[in-house]
């Protein structure tokens, strides 16, 4: 009778473990039909996807690709994990296809002024914890500035766990009016959870050049408790001129249902090619 449950309980693990899946993160589900971009240099084409399949070439970040199909395995390095993807690409005169994996695509790509931008996770390391004697995961995105697909500047920024990764946003707005600046880049990550952080990563451009602002964090917990920041520049409603101001409000209930809120509020001076807390 024990070898009896000893082999029911064999077969109901093994029966966990292999409909135990991996899912892929939200922001590198690219669809069929729609051009993307190289963000990984020399990112691998293969001949089948998988990362033991024969390489069949390897494309410089920028290089532009259409998706033809979505392959659903997907592969998982550190906090990333994206499906692999049937492209074609121009090299010259020739069209190639091949498999590349979806976390070497770029999240987000915008042009401006003859520059082109990209944003992408970059990689995951292992940050410590001091106080809790801790480690954990943590996602480093970056956005590079390319032209004529040569590199120009790229600034590295953290975007927490992978489950903070569900969604992403790469948009371009104006200057907000600050002294010498060209234009902002804003890259967003978020979860699609309660408790769940979101960043926003702000990036003054001028002469060649990425200027990252302090990272915002948001994160709520239905209507028990939220954070959020964010930065007035000088064109919104009560900002002020070369500088940009940060907010953070934060709410949370106690036992009694009763809401108790802080807010802070912070101005950042800019001179024109630099910030400093005022």
């Amino acid at each position: 009778m024990k070898s009896v449950f000893t082999v029911l309980f064999l077969f109901v693990l093994q029966t966990f473990f292999a409909q135990e899946e991996i899912y892929a993160n939200g922001i590198f589900n690219f669809e069929n039909n729609k051009t993307q971009k190289i963000f990984t240099d020399w990112t691998r084409v293969r001949k089948e996807p998988n990362v033991n399949s024969q390489i069949l070439d390897s494309l410089k970040s920028n290089q532009q690709v259409s998706i033809l199909k979505k392959y659903e395995k997907v592969l998982a390095l550190g906090e990333r994990a994206a499906n692999w993807y049937e492209v074609s690409y121009r090299k010259g005169n020739q069209t190639s296809k091949g498999y590349i994996w979806g976390g070497n695509l770029s999240v987000g790509y915008r042009n401006k002024n003859g520059y082109d931008f990209l944003f992408g996770i970059s990689k995951t390391v292992d940050k410590t914890d001091k106080k809790l004697n801790q480690t954990y995961k943590q996602n480093i995105a970056s956005i590079k500035v390319l032209r004529d697909d040569n590199l120009v500047d790229e600034v590295f920024f953290e975007t927490g766990s992978g489950e903070s990764l569900s969604y992403g946003t790469f948009i371009i707005e104006s200057n907000h009016q600050l002294k010498n600046v060209e234009f902002t880049l804003k890259a967003i990550v978020s979860g699609e959870a309660c408790g769940i952080a979101g960043y926003d990563q702000y990036l003054l451009f001028k002469n060649n050049k990425l200027i990252a602002l302090p990272q915002l964090m948001n994160v709520g917990d239905a209507d028990v408790y939220h954070h959020s920041e964010e930065y007035v520049f000088p064109n919104d409603k009560g900002g002020i001129p070369n500088a940009f101001i940060f907010k953070m409000e934060e709410m949370e209930k106690d036992d009694n249902d009763k809401e108790k809120t802080k807010r802070l509020s912070r101005t950042y001076l800019w001179n024109g090619g630099s910030y400093k807390l005022k």
